[in-house]
């Protein structure tokens, strides 16, 4: 029932393979599938991986960096693979120990692997054991522990209790009795009204108890609330009502705030140029105009390897120092293969450790299982702690994780969009305030440094002040890059048609306004929803199916921790679910936002990109137009393992 099994090594090197009923091509396609989503991309925390039909399980050999795969089909349950794949991989490794030992990577290219007949023995042995296995069989009634009880054990008389609790309250009465002599023995009275209360509860029953407790405790508090409503009143009393509070960077007169008015509402004229300080939309004038820089961390300590996390297993103070110095050479010479037993202790602070740095807790889970399955069975190298070896597998599968299979280019693809006569559309979703508004207007800004004209598409006709706030922004970029600066140009417009409109078809006439115009990006915002929301997150799919964008952008905030999982996979889930297309089209790329809240708790990038295998496109970092990074897989790397 197998459709096939084979062994290659990590370099690529088909050993041995087992050909099932789909004949010598049905193994390509789903390895090379499994080598690119998960061998390289580090995400070896399961065992199994889908492709199409396909279920495939592995197993990695780390000492001879070797990979065992099997292939069958997804709708069966076959209870004897776990089984069969640690038997040939025992197996072959106990055929062909030597031959790798000695021979080294020549002994691979040269050597030929006579397995078959040893793969059908057992997997004619797997097969009959999961046949002979015989069904669990329930126990009787006389083998339960209920049938060791008599009736009288189990019969309660009304108001009667268990003999352990009243000894138990017995002691306790006796103890309360001890300490209250202690610590007032002038207080005989008192002494005598308790003990004639601790009799009383006993003859009571419990809800009588619970009862007269609850009287007490409300009549306490009723005494209480006597004694502080008799403080004081406040003699001077406040003012009734608000007063206006004027900012220092704001403009007291109301008509300059008032546009609701404004001859752009409902056009698509060119927002007229507003007078700001160009300092406090810039930032740093110094800056090089266009350049999307990379995400900075400097750490100040480079002798963190071994503060990062002490190996756990202290050598005990009663030992001799001959002992302890023996002990000390062993764990740094390579004499021995990692096992899980070794890695356990410092793969669990490693996941508390992540766990802090805010990265999910499920995906902190898996991180370390890989990399104990990527290092089990290792030989260590000479003068390496165990500790060392594990922190570095840990930090190469997380700059790994950063770096994605596909690599978005935005300006390269803006370009290819213009030889082909169309404008390059961009989609942003997300939750309810994460910055979409404000890093698409941040995009933007880059986007005209770089010499592209840029129409945004207010989409959110939900929300109140969503287009009031593009339009700001529009004015603003105007004002940066006035059309006298770009041959008459205006670089940046604003496509609205109010409130309570559809937003697919407001996209649709912005991409048809834009190719007619000769814009060449559109950036289409749209409004933010919860994953939990069907009709809303409906309504984004309609937008996406309908209008074909080239990029989807998920916007998404550096703040949150599981959180991020959960948002990721029920927007791919809804956007594949309630799509009418055969591929429906999903999250393309991450626009991390907020990332200057976070200091060191950079795990929400790791979380987003192992979810969802897209990359982090863009980074916001502060509050100009100018604060927008690209993401630097060694910088949050070095944040994420700091101690």
């Amino acid at each position: 029932m197998l459709d096939f099994f084979t062994i290659f090594s990590k370099g690529g090197l088909v050993l041995w393979c087992f050909q099932g009923v789909r004949g010598p091509a049905a193994a390509t396609a789903p390895v090379n599938a499994l080598i690119r989503s998960v061998l390289l991309q580090e995400r070896g925390g399961n065992n199994s991986f889908n492709h199409e039909a396909l279920t495939l399980k592995y197993k990695l050999d780390n000492q001879f960096e070797l990979v065992f795969v099997v292939g069958f089909q997804k709708i069966l349950t076959l209870t004897y693979v776990d089984k069969l794949i640690d038997d040939v991989h025992k197996e072959f490794r106990d055929k062909y120990r030597n031959e790798f030992q000695q021979k080294g990577t020549l002994g691979i290219l040269n050597g030929t692997f006579d397995f078959k007949d040893d793969f059908m023995r057992l997997l004619r042995d797997a097969e009959e054991s999961s046949r002979v296995r015989a069904p669990t069989v329930m126990k009787t009634f006389e083998q339960s522990l209920k049938s060791q009880k008599t009736v009288k054990c189990m019969l309660e008389t009304r108001g009667e209790k268990p003999k352990e609790k009243v000894k138990n309250k017995k002691n306790k009465g006796s103890k309360k009795e001890g300490a209250e002599t202690v610590a007032a023995p002038g207080k005989a009275s008192v002494g005598e009204k308790q003990l004639s209360a601790a009799g009383e509860k006993e003859e009571l029953t419990k809800d009588e108890i619970l009862q007269k407790n609850r009287e007490e405790f409300f009549r306490r508090h009723m005494r209480a609330g006597e004694k502080s409503s008799k403080s004081p009143k406040p003699e001077a009393q406040k003012e009734k009502g608000k007063k206006p509070r004027v900012w220092d960077l704001g403009n007291s007169n109301a008509k300059v705030l008032d546009y609701s008015n404004s001859a752009t509402n409902g056009s698509t004229e060119a927002c007229p140029v507003e007078e700001f300080d160009p300092d406090l939309g810039l930032g740093d004038r110094n800056r090089e105009p266009g350049r999307l820089y990379d995400l900075e961390y400097e750490s100040n300590d480079e002798a963190e390897e071994e503060k990062f996390i002490q190996n756990p297993t202290k050598p005990s103070a009663k030992k001799g120092g001959l002992g302890g110095m023996f002990g000390m050479l062993k764990g740094l010479v390579g004499s021995k293969s990692l096992t899980r037993e070794d890695m356990e202790p410092i793969l669990e602070k490693m996941k508390d450790h992540l766990i802090a740095k805010n990265v999910a807790a499920e995906i902190a889970i898996q991180l370390c299982e890989s990399v104990a399955k990527k290092l089990e069975g290792k030989v260590m190298g000479t003068f390496t702690t165990v500790t060392s070896t594990v922190k570095q597998a840990l930090q190469e599968a997380l700059v790994q994780i950063l770096q994605p299979q596909r690599r978005v280019d935005v300006l390269r693809d803006v370009m290819d969009a213009q030889r082909h006569r169309r404008p390059y559309v961009v989609t942003f979703c997300g939750v309810n305030g994460v910055g979409k508004s404000t890093n698409l207007a941040k995009i933007s800004f880059w986007l005209i440094e770089n010499g592209f004209s840029v129409l945004i598409a207010a989409c959110d006709t939900f929300r109140a002040g969503a287009v009031e706030q593009l339009r700001t922004h529009t004015r603003r970029l105007n004002t940066l890059h006035p059309p006298e600066s770009h041959g008459g140009r205006t670089m940046v417009q604003l496509y609205e048609k109010g409130y309570g409109k559809d937003a697919a078809g407001i996209a649709m006439e912005a991409i048809s306004y834009a190719r007619n115009q000769g814009f060449d990006v559109v950036l289409v915002d749209t409004a933010g929803r919860m994953q939990d929301n069907a009709p809303l997150m409906t309504a984004l799919a309609k937008l996406i199916a309908v209008n074909a964008p080239d990029l989807v952008l998920f916007v998404g905030e550096a703040l949150v921790g599981n959180e991020a999982v959960d948002q990721l996979v029920k927007f791919n889930k809804a956007l594949a679910d309630h799509s009418m297309a055969q591929t429906p089209r999903l999250i393309d790329g991450i626009v991390l936002t907020k990332f200057d809240t976070i200091d060191d708790k950079v795990g929400a990038a790791i979380s987003m990109t192992y979810i969802t295998s897209k990359p982090i496109v863009f980074v916001g970092t502060g509050q100009t137009y100018c604060d927008l990074r690209s993401l630097n897989a060694k910088a949050v790397v070095a944040a994420l393992m700091k101690a």
